[in-house]
């Protein structure tokens, strides 16, 4: 896929590799709609460096734990670019959750915003994503935590490995107009709240020996787009942990 001139829907683009990851395609050219919940100060910051690469951008907010906000925003993203032709769900919650004390509550959000969002954005964008001029395409961003057992992590684990495995399904049933694809990074930003001997004792067991940074990400992503013949595929970026089992 030829990225300049293509439309695109980020979700959890005010923030962190979600804004990365928009600015990053405004800067090929794309045209971006720059999904936002609770940032949009951030997201007002991800418009701005779009369109000082010269490239173009709206910010649109939904609240993605309404069951009725994917196809809203679906149909927003497409109203405000024209057309629709990749989706990049990024947006996603990650709690520390003990087991022994986890809430249902917390269980429904986690699942909510981790699976059930992204899969019904997909289902939502699907027909759009089907009448691109060469097909379009689909990134899910998963998480290390999918592959690996995280003790205080477990309901975000089991909703990333969810994530990989719709990846995977989407794969077959959007083919051959839609490519799905999903990466998964490791430690890239330390997740919110989490203190400075944790983040380094994390950095100390990775073989590369750094943490990653959101560009890391960024350049799978990329990659995944424009690889035409690549789909249900999880490009993992972690930095050579998961080669420590």
């Amino acid at each position: 896929m030829e990225l300049h001139g293509r439309t695109a829907l980020v979700t959890g683009a005010g923030r962190r590799v979600g804004r990365a990851i928009a600015v990053a395609l405004g800067e090929r050219g794309m045209r971006v709609a720059a999904h936002y919940h609770g940032s949009a100060e951030g997201v007002a910051e991800t418009v701005r460096l779009i369109e000082a690469a010269g490239g173009t951008a709206r910010a649109l907010r939904a609240d993605l734990g309404d069951p009725d906000a994917p196809p809203a925003l679906v149909a927003s993203a497409v109203a405000a670019l024209g057309g629709l032709d990749v989706l990049v769900n990024s947006a996603a919650v990650m709690e520390r959750t003990p087991f022994g004390a986890i809430s249902v509550a917390q269980w429904e959000r986690i699942f909510a915003l981790n699976l059930r969002a992204p899969f019904f954005l997909c289902q939502a964008a699907a027909p759009h994503l089907a009448g691109a001029q060469g097909g379009g395409a689909i990134v899910n961003i998963a998480d290390l935590a999918a592959f690996e057992t995280w003790p205080g992590y477990i309901p975000h684990g089991l909703s990333k490995a969810a994530v990989v495995h719709m990846t995977r399904s989407l794969a077959r049933v959007m083919a051959p107009t839609v490519r799905v694809n999903a990466v998964a990074p490791g430690t890239v930003l330390l997740p919110e709240g989490w203190t400075a001997p944790e983040g380094e004792a994390l950095r100390a067991t990775t073989p590369l020996q750094r943490h990653g940074t959101p560009d890391d990400v960024v350049q799978a992503v990329l990659y995944l787009l424009q690889a035409d013949f690549v789909t249900g595929e999880t490009i993992v970026v972690d930095g050579g942990r998961r080669v420590r089992h």
